[in-house]
Parts: C-alpha cells; structure tokens; sequence
C-alpha cells in the first residue's frame, strides 16, 4: 500500500509545478487575454558588441586570430589599421563637402548659378590619399587646405570660391575623367568644370596664407589651364569616359575591401610584377675544363719525313721529264 501512496503524492507534486508554469491555454468562447506574461525568473545575458556585429563586416574577419596572426608576420598591425580607419572621420573638416562620383554634376556641373555668377564661380578642391596613407604629405595637404578655408571664412572675402575634397580611394569615376592616376593634387575648377587646373604638391607652396592670398589675387588665372584633347569639352573627352565607366564596374567590385588593405595588394602585386620583369636570366654554371693529355712534339729529320703525295707527283714529273729529255739527246 506504501507504493501507491508515494505514486499519488508524486501525480499531486508534479501537476503543482505544472500549473505554475503552464496555463489551460484558450478554449472556444473565451475572451483572448492580452495580459503579459508573467516572469519566469530569467534574466537574458547581454550579448556583446563583437557578437552584435554583421557578419558583411569584414573588419570582423580581419581582427580574428589566423588573419590577424598571418598580417602580424607580414609586418601590419591590422588592429591598428583599422583604428585609424575609424578615427579618420575625425581628420577631415566636416564644413568642407565631399565631391563625389555621384554629387559632382549637381554640385558643380549643374549648380544653379546666374551668368555673371557662373563666370565668377571659382571651386578649389583638394584630392586627398589621408584615407590609405594617414601620415605623410597628403596629410599636410589636408591640414593647410583646411587652415585656408578657416581663414577665408573669417575674412569672408571669397564669396565666389567654394570649397571641396575628393577622397581619391573612394572616387573613381571622375578621377578617370581628369586622367589623375595617384595624389594629393590641388584642383581649381570654374565654368562648371570645364575650365581645370591641376598642380601637385611641389608646383605650389601649400601654406595656409599663401593658398589663400593665391586665390585673393586670381594668380591662377595665370597658370595654364588643362588644354587637352582629352580634356572636358575636347573631341577626344569620350575615351576618358569610356575608360571612367570600366573603371567604375571595376571598383564597383573591389569596394568591400578596405582601401588600405588593397594598396597593400597591388603594392605587393606590383612588386612581384616588377621583379618577374626585370629578373636576370639564370646562367648556367660553365662546366669545368677537362685536361687532355698532349703528346709531346717528336723532332723528325727532314730526310725521314715521307713526302706528300702533291709533292711525290710534283717530283715525278720533273724527274719523268729530265728522262724524256736526256732520252732525246741521246
């Protein structure tokens, strides 16, 4: 009789603890209740950032322990890549607008200007390279191209300039068009782009006041504006935007990889490139000389070597005609 008692008092605990944690659920003609449902007790763990990140992002590969060790033995510190990728926002001055494959016709090609505004328009661009390289002369360039623009916003005697940035690694398009392969340039566009002047670091002194007292002056008007056929306007502009449109398909691909990460490749590419061009051709190595015995040279008397057989007819017919002739004296 103990066993069955001890079977009754099990069914009893078991369908307390079921009525604690399960409900009669809904029968036909009740109400639908709309009470939240009570708590359990369980407190969810908060998931971390690493995990919340998507998994499109490919810094997230990058910062996992095989690649992180393969680049660490390669010489880059890819944490330290990616940290000044992040910090990057922070170099640029927001107040100066990015010109890009996409906002520059309505930026400038299309910007609605009257015609006396439009023949006094003036935009000085900088192309900039600070998102790949983060020290060096491009990010000179940033710094004395955003010191200018701070001194003409106080001064405010430019109300005809306008300033933009190109991010060179981000812009492919309208880099191809103009035929600027590498940078930082410094760019000075009127006429709705139609009118450009290039120059490089070296063609200018990129110092603050110096920029700006340039463009206060109008000195550009006398440096040689880019008079090409392949220039915007010229018979020959199409081949630049057919070659801007490959390029463009070409980057469309490539976009997900970090632009630092890809001048790495084709530095490397390149490098490799260079060598299998201009490599020595492998010499194979001369094969050693092998000494042959050499007889020494016999002294042979002059009346034991045997005559040629030249000499023997020669001989033959002087003495054959000594004997004709002694014959006929005879």
């Amino acid at each position: 009789m103990k066993l069955p008692m001890i079977l009754l008092t099990s069914l009893a605990l078991v369908s307390t603890v079921h009525a604690q944690y399960f409900s009669e659920g809904w029968k036909p003609g009740k109400p639908v209740s709309k009470a939240a449902p009570t708590s359990t007790g369980f407190t969810p763990v908060a998931t971390s950032t690493e995990r919340a990140k998507s998994p499109f992002d490919l810094s997230t590969y990058l910062e996992s322990g095989p690649l992180k060790a393969l680049f660490n033995r390669a010489g880059v510190n890819i944490t330290e890549k990616l940290d000044m990728a992040r910090e990057l926002a922070k170099i640029w001055d927001p107040r100066i607008p990015f010109i890009t494959d996409d906002n520059y016709e309505d930026l400038i090609v299309n910007e609605e200007l009257t015609i006396q505004e439009e023949m006094q328009r003036v935009w000085v661009i900088v192309i900039t390279i600070t998102s790949a390289q983060a020290e060096g002369i491009s990010k000179f360039v940033d710094q004395q191209f955003d010191k200018a623009y701070d001194l003409t916003a106080e001064a405010g005697d430019l109300p005809n300039v306008k300033w933009g940035r190109i991010d060179y690694m981000n812009v492919t398009s309208l880099t191809t068009k103009w035929g600027v392969w590498r940078a930082p340039y410094l760019v000075i566009a009127q006429h709705r782009g139609q009118t450009l002047r290039f120059y490089r670091p070296h063609q200018i002194r990129l110092k603050a006041e110096i920029l700006r007292e340039y463009l206060l002056q109008e000195s550009y008007k006398d440096y040689p504006a880019w008079d090409s056929p392949y220039a915007p306007g010229g018979p020959r502009a199409f081949v630049f935007e057919w070659l801007a449109v490959v390029m463009t398909r070409i980057y469309d691909v490539v976009r997900p990889i970090p632009r630092w990460l890809l001048l790495i490749i084709t530095g490397t590419l390149g490098s490799v490139l260079v060598n299998l061009l201009h490599r020595n051709k492998t010499q194979a190595p001369p094969e050693p000389e092998v000494q042959r015995a050499v007889a020494p040279a016999v002294s042979v008397p002059a009346a034991e070597v045997p005559p040629s057989p030249s000499t023997a007819k020669a001989g033959g017919a002087k003495s054959g005609g000594a004997k004709q002739r002694k014959g006929g004296k005879k």
